[in-house]
């Protein structure tokens, strides 16, 4: 270690929790100690690994090839995130575009949810968008305005992908250094879902990779990552202050573990019947007739309701299953219902 490296570690170490940044160009290398595997639960098919062909910047970057289904999730990532006020920044490179299917690409263990809960950073309807998993609730809500309110995520080249979550709970988020409107807290008409509930993040860990629940599988690269307590922006230069290896050394991992199969909730909707019985007497003096009206009524037992655009059923959920008046779960697909409007 060069007396450099002593003292920018030094430096590192006096910091506070609260002023401690992550920062790699993977230039020396893939670090899996600093950049441990996360896969929660199960992995099937996943792979990381150091990629030499292609990179934001100088030779190196990580790669990873996503499968299809829960199960076939793998992130690389940090438990070193700063307490109060939390930037990232990521050059991200993508293979294939978002489609209309829910998948993330950043998930993030929040405290704030409970035990196994992530606030998520991917992709539906092809833009990207915010999903939080405790109550599903997404930013912005996926309406044709809500959705208009994002973007795409271009494929083919690397894009610098900044967010800021705020100590207060609040959102902010930018591609290639331009604010993306509907992927903000303030001032946004279509974050009413998101701020449904009082909501500040207590994130433990930031973590890169892919994770979709139906079936699309994707590749990604990440490179020049940036974790701190301040905004670093798409300029800001990566010097990574750990001790990096003579040889750089290219390796795959896959992880396999126990596969658990989510159980699958049914909606049933109720509706009320009026049955109308009429009876006739007829006399050859004159005609009488009666009319009976039998009303039956049904009585529904006050359950948690949807709201439009909210999810309402797919495998493995535990939500609301009924929407609101004037709605009706529709299902995008296994995975995933919707509730619309009739």
């Amino acid at each position: 270690m060069t007396r450099l490296q002593k003292a920018l570690l030094g430096i590192a170490l006096l910091l506070p929790s609260s002023l401690a940044q992550i920062t790699d160009d993977f230039e020396g290398g893939w670090d899996s100690s600093k950049w441990p595997i996360y896969a929660p639960d199960c992995n099937q098919g996943g792979s990381i690994s150091l990629d030499s062909s292609t990179a934001h910047s100088g030779r190196n970057s990580i790669k990873v090839s996503g499968a299809g289904g829960y199960c076939g999730h793998i992130f690389f990532g940090t438990t070193q995130v700063p307490t109060g006020d939390v930037y990232v920044r990521v050059w991200v490179k993508a293979t294939t575009a978002l489609t209309d299917s829910h998948v993330s690409f950043i998930t993030m263990p929040d405290a704030s949810l409970g035990t196994n809960k992530h606030l998520r950073i991917g992709g539906q309807n092809k833009i990207l968008m915010y999903n939080r998993e405790s109550d599903d609730a997404t930013l912005p809500e996926l309406s044709p305005q809500g959705t208009a309110s994002s973007t795409a995520l271009p494929v083919g080249s690397f894009q610098c992908f900044e967010y800021h979550i705020g100590s207060d709970g609040s959102l902010e988020t930018w591609l290639n250094g331009n604010p993306i409107a509907g992927l903000t807290t303030a001032n946004n008409p279509y974050a009413n879902q998101w701020t449904r509930v009082n909501y500040v993040p207590r994130i433990t860990g930031v973590y890169f990779g892919w994770e979709s629940y139906g079936g699309d599988t994707n590749t990604f690269w990440y490179d020049d990552i940036a974790i701190g307590s301040s905004r670093v922006g798409c300029s800001g230069s990566v010097t990574t202050t750990s001790v990096r290896p003579s040889t750089t050394t290219s390796r795959t991992t896959t992880t396999t573990s126990r596969t658990t199969t989510p159980s699958t909730t049914r909606s049933t909707t109720s509706s009320s019947r009026t049955t109308t019985t009429t009876s006739r007497i007829t006399t050859t003096a004159s005609r009488t007739t009666t009319t009976t009206t039998t009303t039956t009524r049904t009585t529904t037992a006050n359950t948690p309701t949807q709201t439009q655009w909210g999810q309402c059923g797919g495998v493995g959920w535990t939500g609301p299953t009924v929407c609101a008046n004037g709605l009706i779960c529709k299902s995008l697909n296994a995975y995933y219902s919707q509730c619309l409007t009739n």
